[in-house]
């Protein structure tokens, strides 16, 4: 019942945020901030290569690694008595470091969103559109886009899986503090670059934690039928 009430609210926090995003001009107010339009530059170049590597390529490739060592390593001790109170919480986060990138991308592909760089009020050929919108016939032959939501920041929000692997509460706090700091840091530097809105990172942290929530459920519903099945039920 609790896993219920939070995916619950969680959804009707994530409608409400699309809702929010789409009807305001927040995203343009926000996004306007980066962009000089006599320059038709972002704030940040992105062909700064010390950024890109810091933001883009070098944390992909971190979080990529720290999930390969993870499951290795899952799999060398998995049987061992002193990891087995932590099994649960590391196939929540193993499932989560795969599940959360591969569902925003594949949401991101049907989503036919541009980016921010690609829309008319930034230099580019693109109506600004909310996600239930289409563009109109005259519209239509342009290239599908796929920037909404934010795919490269769902691999640092997918670190939020990680409060259910620790028991303790500071630890969990940190836990989420770090996950947050490493998408929003992400996502910050997308923007910057003139390639998200803000809304594009807000509905992928919420849709991270959503997807999560399923995990969990899913998890524990695995658990619960097994231990039924030992006990011959």
């Amino acid at each position: 019942m609790e896993s219920t009430k939070y995916i619950t609210v969680t959804v009707s926090i994530l409608i409400g945020a699309v809702l929010f995003f789409g009807l305001s001009g927040t995203d343009i107010w926000v996004q306007s901030h980066f962009y000089s339009p006599l320059t038709h530059q972002w704030v940040v170049d992105t062909n700064n290569e010390v950024l890109k590597f810091i933001f883009y390529d070098g944390i992909k490739r971190l979080l990529i690694l720290i999930a390969v060592l993870m499951l290795f390593g899952s799999i060398a001790v998995w049987k061992h008595p002193f990891f087995e109170p932590y099994r649960r919480g590391i196939a929540i986060v193993l499932l989560s470091s795969i599940l959360v990138p591969v569902i925003v991308g594949s949401l991101k592909a049907v989503t036919n969103m541009p980016c921010p760089k690609n829309i008319e009020i930034f230099g580019g050929a693109y109506p600004h559109t909310c996600v239930w919108e289409k563009y109109t016939t005259e519209e239509c032959h342009l290239e599908k886009q796929k920037c909404w939501p934010a795919g490269h920041a769902s691999g640092g929000f997918a670190l939020l899986a990680l409060v259910f692997l620790f028991r303790s509460r500071k630890v969990k706090i940190a836990a989420a503090s770090t996950a947050m700091l490493i998408g929003w840091s992400m996502g910050t530097y997308k923007m910057l670059i003139g390639d998200h809105f803000l809304s594009h990172t807000v509905i992928t942290m919420i849709l991270a934690w959503l997807i999560i929530l399923f995990i969990v459920r899913g998890v524990d519903k695995y658990n619960e039928i097994r231990e039924l099945r030992k006990e011959g039920v």
